[in-house]
Parts: structure tokens; sequence; C-alpha cells
């Protein structure tokens, strides 16, 4: 399978056996290769903030010999002097080998995508899609439930705006699971993934009650209240303490449950889980590294 100059921008862009091929590459990636990516620049342009996302391409990046440039602040840019992200994106093509862009703008990679004549990865746009988070979560499954058919899987929090959530779901698909989208009804699910999800022969549930459905789960997916996504102010003071998990969820769940999260948390997982054997949301953005390796070998051609 060639995934030379490919650019990795939306889940709807691959096929179940694409999913699959990245993710077989992303264990062989596990592996030390220390000079695969020899000669080879990674340009980093992160329009919004990241931890997880930009030090785990930087770090595989690293580890597979090549070099990283780029940003984490729009503010140190010529945006800031009124240069378009079009020509951002001309200018970084002509010093690196590969781009990843993070955007809050939805659309911005694609944009990138069309402006760059080398292999672009959307790293996040907005609340639209964020593809190597769903594919490094598809890996944690696969790694921590040696299976994803057949799954039941609680998605917890705020679902309305989780890019995460909706890229991840609409890649599940291509398998027979079960999902369940826990939220107060403002951040729920939106209708159309729901919509989406049934036609594809999924079936779907949606409640805003944690323990009606912990039981039935063997995966937790739990996310954040987004500040940054909510438009007013005084929505997010609403729901932002949503939902608080702690020790007492055991007592509700099955016993080889695993809890994940995309992170970073802010109150909504209780520390007292995280050495617990369900949790494997750290275990989670550790595979970030593997993943990311794999994507960015498979796009300059070096897999092998």
């Amino acid at each position: 399978m060639n995934f030379k100059g490919r650019d990795i921008i939306s889940v709807r862009d691959f096929s179940k056996s694409d999913l699959l091929y990245i993710l077989k590459i992303a264990k062989e990636m596990e592996k030390e290769k220390p000079k695969l990516l020899d000669g080879k620049i990674l340009a980093t342009l992160f329009f919004e903030p990241s931890t997880r996302t930009r030090l785990s391409f930087e770090s595989a990046m690293f580890r597979l010999g090549g070099k990283v440039l780029g940003f984490s602040d729009e503010k140190v840019t010529s945006i800031k002097k009124g240069e378009t992200v079009w020509d951002t994106i001309k200018m970084a093509e002509r010093y690196s080998d590969v781009i990843v862009i993070r955007s809050p703008v939805e659309g911005s990679a694609r944009l990138a995508a069309e402006a760059a004549s080398i292999p672009v990865i959307n790293g996040g746009d907005g609340a639209n899609q964020h593809p190597t988070q769903m594919l490094l979560d598809l890996y944690t499954i696969q790694k921590t439930k040696k299976k994803i058919e057949g799954l039941k899987i609680g998605f917890l929090g705020d679902l309305k705006y989780g890019r995460t959530v909706h890229s991840l779901a609409i890649a599940l698909c291509f398998w027979k699971v079960e999902m369940y989208f826990i939220a107060p009804d403002a951040l729920q699910m939106p209708e159309h993934y729901i919509k989406e999800l049934r036609e594809k022969g999924i079936k779907c549930h949606k409640t805003s009650d944690v323990f009606e459905v912990s039981q039935k789960l063997d995966i937790l997916y739990v996310t954040r209240i987004q500040q940054e996504r909510f438009p007013d102010a005084l929505e997010y003071e609403k729901y932002k303490n949503a939902y608080r998990l702690d020790i007492t969820l055991l007592d509700h769940i099955k016993k080889d449950l695993k809890i994940m999260h995309p992170l970073p948390r802010v109150g909504e997982i209780n520390a007292e889980l995280d050495d617990t054997e369900h949790a494997v949301y750290f275990e989670q953005a550790a595979n970030g590294v593997a993943l990311r390796k794999a994507l960015l070998a498979l796009v300059l051609g070096k897999e092998k």
C-alpha cells in the first residue's frame, strides 16, 4: 500500500484497509529506527495551543533521525503582519519535506494541502477533524482490548465540539461496534453524525447519565468540556463540571473496562483513577509517538 506523498486530512479519506495498514506500521514503529528519516525535515505549524500532538510529532521525527522546524504560537509569525495562511504554507513547503498544521479554523488543513506540493498532516482543525488522534485512539483500543470488532464504546463529555470524538466515531463504523453518547443535551453528539452512524448500521444510544450505561461498556472515552470552543462564557460555566469521575465509578463498571482520554483533562477524571488497571490515557498519549512515526514514514515513502 502506497501512502507516499499523501495528505492526512480527514477520517473520511481512509478505507478500512488503510486504517489497518497504518496500525500495522505503527506496531512496527515501536522498534527503534534511528536513521529511517535521516535528512528529512518536518515543519510544525501550530496556530493553536498543543502539547501532546506537537511534542509527539517532534519526538517521532527526532527518533527517526529527522529534524524539526516550526512555531507553536501564531503571534511570532508573519500572520500577525497580515500574511495569509496560504502564503505561510507556500513558504514552509520550501523549507521542509512534510508539514503538520493545527489551527482553530475548520477546513484550514484542507486549504494547506491544496497550497502545498509536499504532504500535509492535519493536527486538528477547529471542532472539525483530528485524524492522527483518531488513529492513535484506534491503536490504543486494539492494543488494550486485542480487538476492535464487537466492542461497546461510550463517549462522555463535550461531544458537540469534540473533534476527537467525531473522527473516532466515524472511523469505528468500519467495525461492528455499539456506541453510547453520554452528555448533557446541549453538548450531545451532533445529530448529523448520529444519522450517519445509524445509516452505516451502527447501534447508537444517547444519555446524560454515565451510570445508566457504564456496566455495559468495554471502553469509556472521556473528553473535557472545551472552554475555547464555547461562543458564550456563561454557557461554559454552566457545563464545565458536568462530569467528575472518581473511584466510585469502579462499583459500576465491567472488570475489564478501559478508560481513555485524549487529554488534557481539567477535572473530569480524578487522579485517584490513574493507578487503576482501567486507566490507559497516559499509555494512549505515549502511543502517539509510534503512530506518528508511522504516518511520517508512510507519507515520505520510508516505512520500510
